[in-house]
C-alpha cells in the first residue's frame, strides 16, 4: 500500500495565537489524529521569508493508504476540525489549508 500525507497549514496574523495553536497540537490534538489512524505527524514552524509574510505552522500527518484517511476523514476529522476552528477561528486571523499526496 502506498503511505498518504495529510497536511494541514495554518497561517496567523499575531505570534501569540501561532504559539498557542502549537501548544494545542502537541496538547493533545495530534494525539488524537494518530488515534484516529494516522502513523506519524510532524510540526514544522515556517520561517517567514519577510517581515510582512504571514506566520505559518505545518503539520504533516502520515496515514498507511488513502483508505485509512478516508475512515479518519469520516469519523475523526469532523470534531477534532469544528474544535480546531472554534479554538482559532478566522477572527483571531487563522487560515486553514489543507492537501493531500501520495508518499514517494
Amino acid at each position: 500500500m502506498t503511505r498518504t500525507a495529510y497536511t494541514v497549514i495554518a497561517r496567523f496574523n499575531h505570534e501569540s495565537v501561532r504559539d498557542e495553536y502549537v501548544a494545542w497540537l502537541q496538547g493533545g490534538h495530534i494525539a488524537r489524529v494518530i488515534a484516529g489512524g494516522a502513523e506519524t505527524a510532524s510540526i514544522v514552524v515556517i520561517d517567514r521569508e519577510t517581515p510582512d509574510q504571514s506566520m505559518a505552522v505545518e503539520v504533516r500527518y502520515v496515514f498507511p493508504s488513502r483508505e485509512s484517511l478516508a475512515r479518519y476523514i469520516e469519523r475523526h476529522a469532523p470534531a477534532l476540525r469544528a474544535e480546531g476552528l472554534a479554538r482559532f477561528p478566522p477572527e483571531r486571523g487563522v487560515t486553514f489549508q489543507r492537501t493531500i499526496g501520495e508518499m514517494i
